[in-house]
């Protein structure tokens, strides 16, 4: 827990005790919330560098506006820590991320301090801008802010949030936290012209004086603001001698300001809060702020796990013959692909590091291409590699391509392209909860034509499929959950799976489960368990689309009781599959999906949600007896 001599935190129970606070104690403030982050994160893993980075932005947020009747839209939620802290959560923010404890992103079900959902980036401007119009539609004297950063402007989202800003009425502020970093470097023409932003200090005294004497001279009026944003634009080009980006959507752009500074901060904010129309205050802070480790390795300590807050010493596992991370199969699977065939290249929206496609960046960096927070864009943008020859691995975390879909069905499966998405993160994802979950995407992606659908029983299948994607034609996607599997030797000689062809991994009398995907090790577990009590048939499906007729047949001729178990929602996916099938072919087994249930999944351990949901080994082996 946070140390003694936060005296001044531990009297911050809501914002409104901060905005009685005076100004000669926020420092302290400061320096108290940063310290006490530190301290539970390092016991309590989540995401650190990002909101370190954010604790005086947080503080000045808090202390000028009038929360949460004001409304604070966060973007990239994991910004959020601070903000949490200060809004009631202090002293249950050891319990963040756990089962039954607080969540890691914003949640308005979790405080009213939290507007809107965060946990994908990019939304929180059209958030923002559809409720301070919202607002103004109902009379209200209400501010709303937008607080976009750690890379969340390369999203297309924020600026179809920007393209719409200026043409209704609203009073949004936007406060774009440019770090210089997502959760690895940023990418993109627009971080290098966020950086390069420069405002003469002059500008808005003279700007403001040049208005009042127009407009005392009739020159314009308040009514015709595009013509004033206009004017005003012109004149700060004038001086400036370029015209700048934010405000060529008409949107009111102050900054760059010093993120850190907060006396300058909470003055800027005052005076800026109560100008009508769109605006955009631009501030330059460091992620990691205040830990030096954090510092000098923003992406290392992104998310750091447990780490000794003294030494900066992360707290690594000794055991050194654990099995590999998915990610790092894939990555190192990638890399030895790309040594064969220099058609293949790599693709990620933002996560080269989190997905491991970070050793072929290193080892083949003309073909690897990290192209932001932009999902969709890496779908089509893969799909023109394939158009012309290349083979593009397009790997993208599960819950973010949901953002990718349309580009999956229009760009990709109707030209049949020949190209390999990798679905990182599939299936329960633990600590992160609900937003990140990937549980729906064999779902949404099994009734699009000219897809080939799979997910390995282990590190073998995972390579032995890259490989056969590689090999095969049209579009793969591979589907693999977040963590470790279960083999240390798991750089076997690739082969190639037939398409469409799943496999008996047990034979039995009284019962038959078929499986897909990781989740099948613990149906394995599962039916060890069971012992002799009942003879149990294990299928593993290993293809959801197409799916193995054959095995099908043979299950539904032989069995009167099926068991599908799967790491995704049960509605949509190999359970409905499988049900489809039994009806439209005359069988009549009674069918039991194990699965995601109808509701979304808070956060906790893999396991603890597992057994939440009723698919660990124990859940699963209780169900195999009780439905017997």
């Amino acid at each position: 827990m946070a140390e003694q001599q936060d005296t001044i935190l531990q009297t911050i129970n809501s914002p409104h005790d901060l905005r009685l606070l005076p100004a000669g104690q926020l420092p302290q403030l400061c320096a108290e919330l940063r310290r006490f982050i530190i301290d539970i994160l390092s016991e309590n893993p989540g995401h650190l560098g990002a909101s370190l980075g954010t604790v005086e932005l947080t503080v000045a947020l808090h202390k000028v506006f009038n929360t949460p009747y004001d409304r604070i839209v966060w973007d990239v939620g994991h910004q959020a820590y601070g903000h949490k802290i200060l809004t009631g959560r202090r002293d249950v923010f050891h319990t963040l991320r756990k089962l039954g404890g607080i969540g890691g992103f914003p949640n308005p079900e979790e405080s009213e301090y939290d507007s809107f959902i965060a946990g994908h980036a990019s939304n929180s401007i059209s958030a923002a801008l559809g409720m301070s119009v919202a607002s103004s539609l109902k009379g209200k004297d209400r501010q709303v802010i937008a607080v976009i950063g750690d890379g969340a402007m390369t999203g297309g989202l924020a600026f179809e949030g920007l393209n719409n800003a200026a043409t209704n009425p609203n009073n949004l502020l936007i406060i774009l936290n440019d770090n210089n970093m997502a959760i690895d470097d940023n990418v993109g023409a627009l971080s290098q012209y966020l950086v390069n932003i420069t405002t003469s200090q002059t500008y808005n005294k003279m700007r403001y004086n040049v208005y009042r004497w127009l407009k005392k001279m009739k020159l314009i009026t308040d009514d015709r603001r595009g013509n004033i944003l206009r004017f005003n634009n012109s004149l700060k080009a004038l001086l400036t001698q370029q015209h700048n980006l934010f405000e060529g959507f008409s949107i009111r752009y102050f900054g760059p300001v010093d993120g850190h500074d907060l006396n300058l901060l909470i003055r800027i904010m005052n005076d800026i809060k109560h100008m009508q129309g769109p605006k955009l205050l631009h501030i330059k802070t460091q992620k990691g702020k205040g830990f030096k480790p954090a510092e000098i390795s923003a992406t290392e300590w992104h998310a750091p796990g447990k780490f000794n807050k003294m030494t900066g010493e992360r707290i690594h596992s000794s055991d050194l013959n654990q099995p590999q991370l998915y990610q790092d199969i894939f990555g190192h699977t990638l890399v030895e692909l790309a040594k064969e065939d220099e058609r293949i290249t790599g693709v990620t929206p933002a996560m080269p590091t989190g997905c491991s496609m970070i050793y072929l960046m290193k080892e083949f960096p003309k073909r690897a291409f990290d192209v932001g927070i932009a999902e969709g864009h890496a779908v089509t943008f893969s799909a023109g590699l394939a158009k012309d020859g290349l083979i593009p691995f397009c790997n993208i975390y599960s819950s973010f391509m949901q953002r990718g879909y349309d580009n999956i069905i229009h760009d990709v499966a109707l030209q049949k392209l020949h190209m390999v998405i990798c679905l990182d993160r599939a299936g329960l994802v633990g600590e992160d909860g609900a937003t990140h979950h990937g549980v729906f995407d064999m779902a949404y992606l099994r009734p699009v034509p000219n897809l080939t659908i799979a997910s390995p029983l282990n590190e073998w299948d995972l390579r032995n499929l890259m490989y056969t994607g590689y090999k095969g034609d049209g579009t793969w996607v591979i589907r693999y959950p977040k963590g470790k599997g279960e083999k240390t030797d798991w750089c076997n000689q690739m082969e190639i799976l037939p398409t469409g062809k799943g496999r008996k991994l047990r034979d039995g009398n009284d019962v038959a489960i078929l499986s897909i995907g990781p989740i099948g090790n613990e149906v394995i577990k599962a039916i060890d368990r069971v012992g002799d009590k009942l003879s149990v048939a294990h299928y593993d499906m290993i293809y959801l689309k197409p799916i193995d007729e054959e095995l099908l047949h043979e299950a539904g001729k032989r069995f009167d009781r099926i068991i599908t178990v799967e790491n995704g929602v049960i509605k949509g996916g190999l359970g409905s599959a499988v049900l489809e099938f039994m009806a439209d072919n005359g069988y009549t087994p009674r069918v039991k999906r194990i699965g995601i249930p109808d509701a979304f999944i808070k956060q906790g351990s893999v396991p603890e949600l597992f057994k939440l949901c009723g698919m660990d080994a124990e859940s699963i082996a209780r169900t195999i007896l009780e439905e017997n």
